[in-house]
């Protein structure tokens, strides 16, 4: 996550040095976002079949070393679009796997108690979080010292880095597992989890719209609130990151043994929040204050949302179908970064400003507290 938090949250402001439309760097986070669900069923169905948690994820790393070399040096827009698909395959490949691997490490350890997977994935994300805040301010400091595309390379050194830690030690083999060869049909639970996926591309636009409307937004200003400079953007988008730093591994540990609901009702109320922010901050020559005191409740509402999200498919998902429903999972991201940067895209060009987009997302956020009543667990996590 090291690389990937200058690169998912920077690319928009390398391509708008580059001269690109709104409309058309949100095109190419668009289509990442669609080829990644190639390698996110494939990367499901494998896993499901038996295969190493290690290998998607190593060709998840081939592949972004190749997306990053193309980003570095592409000047045109068809350049542009080859590295973004090359990056997408990649993240497709990448988080069922990795995410399969967390709950099929928790083994019992030490004493022999068992390590709580709800835990587990607010320890993952926590990792996450340092990842990305830390690439983040790599970004800003490249930002400021006048190389921006220098996070491509920073992606490749992690990348590179991934492989050799991989080589040495793998992941979990999800072989063993008693019912593997002999899998339950899909009718019985995949039906159930329709509602959670369902929320999911409502809160996975956010940390979308956060990669492409936000940087954007900030570099080109807002109605009365005037442009930052790429740098201080930068820094802005680190803000939210830093304070994701420091709330991931307490809200996690906290939502670890209440019930999915819980996260994800406090998850959508505070994207709704940080949305009213964001639009509020258009309408004042000061509005930059607003903005910052915005990025607060986002930073919850992701904190909250993605453990909570994980253990809830791991909850209610049949063992040996757990691949796939991760992938499905992951699916959901794949389809909000699809949806989200493009209407972001068109409002931005269209309007001239976010306020919109921020206040149209406030209330989707709100609308999908209904749908989270009546998402329970399925079965209890170790």
């Amino acid at each position: 996550m090291l690389g990937a938090g200058g690169v998912l949250y920077l690319t928009p402001m390398v391509f708008h040095q580059a001269q690109f439309s709104a409309a058309r760097v949100t095109e190419g986070l668009a289509l990442a976002a669609v080829a990644g669900t190639f390698g996110r069923i494939l990367s499901g169905v494998l896993l499901d079949r038996g295969l190493n948690c290690a290998v998607p994820v190593l060709l998840a790393a081939l592949m972004a070393i190749a997306g990053d070399a193309r980003l570095m040096a592409a000047g045109s827009f068809g350049g542009y679009l080859q590295g973004q698909v090359l990056l997408g395959v990649a993240v497709g490949f990448y988080w069922p796997a990795i995410e399969l691997a967390v709950p099929l490490s928790c083994a019992p350890v030490g004493s022999g108690t068992p390590v709580g997977s709800g835990r587990a994935f607010a320890l993952m994300r926590s990792a996450d979080a340092v990842g990305i805040a830390a690439g983040a301010l790599v970004g800003a400091v490249l930002a400021w010292r006048g190389w921006l595309r220098g996070i491509y390379a920073v992606d490749i050194g992690c990348m590179l880095v991934l492989l050799l830690v991989l080589s040495r030690r793998g992941l979990p083999d999800p072989r063993p597992r008693e019912r593997l060869a002999h899998p339950s049909p899909w009718g019985p639970w995949l039906p159930g989890l329709a509602p959670l996926l369902a929320v999911a591309v409502l809160a996975t636009a956010m940390p979308a719209l956060m990669q492409s409307a936000l940087p954007l937004e900030l570099v080109r200003g807002s109605l009365l609130r005037r442009a930052l400079p790429v740098s201080l953007g930068a820094l802005t988008i680190g803000l939210q990151l830093a304070l994701l730093l420091l709330l991931q591994w307490p809200v996690g540990q906290a939502l670890a043994r209440r019930p999915v609901t819980t996260g994800l009702n406090l998850s959508l109320v505070s994207f709704a929040a940080g949305n009213l922010l964001l639009a509020a901050s258009a309408f004042s020559e000061r509005g930059l204050s607003l903005l910052l005191l915005a990025q607060l409740p986002l930073a919850l509402g992701i904190a909250c949302f993605l453990p909570t999200a994980t253990k809830a498919v791991v909850e209610r998902s049949p063992i040996e179908h757990q691949g796939l429903a991760l992938a499905l999972l992951s699916q959901c991201f794949a389809i909000s970064g699809f949806g989200a940067p493009l209407l972001a895209g068109q409002l931005l060009d269209g309007q001239g400003h976010g306020a919109g987009l921020w206040l149209l997302m406030a209330l989707a956020c709100l609308g999908g507290l209904l749908l989270v009543r009546g998402l329970g667990p399925r079965r209890a996590l170790p």
